[in-house]
């Protein structure tokens, strides 16, 4: 049983590193295009915040998995 907490605690910090590192990179990728390209700064910055968000969902998703995996009896 302690082991299933542990694995759960290992598991919800790779998923939130992970999408740490997601976003930083869409970020950077974002304030690029939009130096490159201020024009665009609006389709780009509507572009960054969806993915964004699709990131942060599949985080949030995998954080319930390793929840119900700590909790599971």
């Amino acid at each position: 049983m302690d082991l299933a907490f542990l694995s759960a605690g290992i598991g919800a910090g790779l998923v939130v590193i992970g999408a740490g590192f997601g976003i930083g990179k869409i970020a950077s990728a974002a304030m690029d295009a939009s130096g490159r390209n201020p024009e665009a700064l609006g389709d780009i910055r509507t572009s960054m915040i969806i993915a964004a968000a699709l990131i942060e969902g599949v985080a949030l998703f995998g954080l319930v998995i390793c929840i119900l995996l700590a909790i599971k009896s």
